[in-house]
């Protein structure tokens, strides 16, 4: 449940990356605001701009133009290192690709990023995470000796140990088959209702998104509609209506 008070906020954002041919415009001149305990699912075609704009909410991408706040910290004046540290206080991310580190066990990886944190109960709240992902009977398994669906339970339990206001998912279930995809979607809502956490997730995956409390869709770096309905300005209603 929402509280109407905003968490992320993106005003006149926008990201031109180099190409090959010349700069290239990925966002352009996106405003937005997710409010507190809301749940935003991000859709469009595939090279709209979707991951990208999951990317500057999460300071993995830095905006080149416009302001991206988070939490009330404006995120395009954080160097670096400082950028890391909100990240990592502040925000749980899971990827399509589980990004776990294969020469470390499943409580290794939820673990170690907690206790590099300096937190002293790492591996005590790594275990618990991962007992509420139903794997308890995995902590000491290599992510070779996992499936894909247990190992994105490691991922979910990783980005929810530091107990974050705010998680970030990309195509949480796309390398995932019907079942197991079903299986993280639950997961990762409970996530959210447990930690009270603001969601925010890109998904080609119709029954996802359904469970969003809104959706918006990107078309060309733009944003092109948005379900329910709210205020995109006027040149976005217009896309929309087209």
């Amino acid at each position: 449940m929402t509280d109407l008070s905003p968490v992320l906020s993106l005003t006149d954002a926008q990201l031109t990356l180099p190409g090959n041919a010349g700069p290239v415009e990925i966002l352009r001149g996106i405003s937005l605001v997710v409010n507190r305990g809301e749940t935003v699912g991000l859709i469009g075609p595939s090279g709209s701009g979707k991951s990208s704009l999951l990317m500057l909410l999460g300071g993995l991408e830095r905006a080149t133009g416009g302001q991206v706040v988070a939490l009330g910290q404006d995120l395009t004046q954080l160097g670096e290192d400082a950028l890391a540290r909100f990240r990592r206080d502040n925000m749980g991310v899971v990827f399509q690709s589980f990004h776990l580190i294969p020469t470390m066990t499943a409580l290794e990886n939820v673990a170690i990023p907690l206790e590099l944190a300096g937190r002293t109960d790492a591996f005590a709240r790594a275990a618990e995470e991962l007992q509420a992902m139903g794997l308890g009977h995995r902590l000491d398994h290599y992510p070779s000796q996992l499936s894909g669906g247990e190992q994105q339970r490691v991922a979910l339990a990783r980005a929810a140990a530091p107990r974050p206001a705010i998680f970030l998912a990309d195509e949480p279930t796309g390398n995932l088959d019907a079942a197991n995809g079903a299986a993280i979607m639950d997961l990762l809502f409970a996530l959210r209702d447990r930690h009270g956490a603001t969601l925010v997730l890109v998904t080609h995956a119709p029954e996802l998104a359904d469970r969003c409390d809104r959706v918006i869709r990107l078309v060309d770096g733009r944003l092109a509609g948005t379900d329910p309905g709210t205020d995109l300005g006027a040149d976005a209603a217009a896309k929309a209506a087209e």
